[in-house]
């Protein structure tokens, strides 16, 4: 089953984050195709496809042929070393951003709740 985020999430995702669901991604199942990744990270086929681009340019992932059957040929996305590299890189990066985010947002989630429980005690 695909996964599938909410409808606002691809306009929170900075261009760090889709490069890396995409080395992600492409790291668990070099086989996904261009429209499967847009599908499942909920940016547009375009914003996919010039993605792979740089990635390729940057010699992050190479593209590989692959023959399914006899009649179809397709194709596989590998990660370099570079790429497993850069993975690592953004996923230290990601996780750095997300737990400082966190760290505000538990900041302001306790500060809402002592101001409600100071609004409800002011009411009795």
């Amino acid at each position: 089953m695909p996964n599938i985020r909410p409808p606002f999430f691809p306009t929170l995702m900075n261009n760090q984050d889709i490069r890396l669901d995409l080395l992600r991604k492409l790291e668990s199942n070099p086989e996904y195709t261009q429209r499967e990744l847009s599908r499942e990270m909920g940016v547009s086929l375009g914003k996919v496809n010039y993605c792979m681009k740089k990635l390729t340019e940057k010699g992050l992932i190479k593209l590989t042929n692959f023959t399914h059957n006899p009649n179809k040929i397709g194709y596989a996305y590998l990660l370099t070393p570079s790429g497993i590299e850069e993975k690592s890189r953004l996923t230290f990066s990601f996780l750095k951003r997300k737990t400082a985010e966190y760290e505000i947002l538990k900041k302001e989630i306790n500060a809402l709740k002592l101001e409600s429980e100071e609004m409800a005690s002011e009411r009795r």
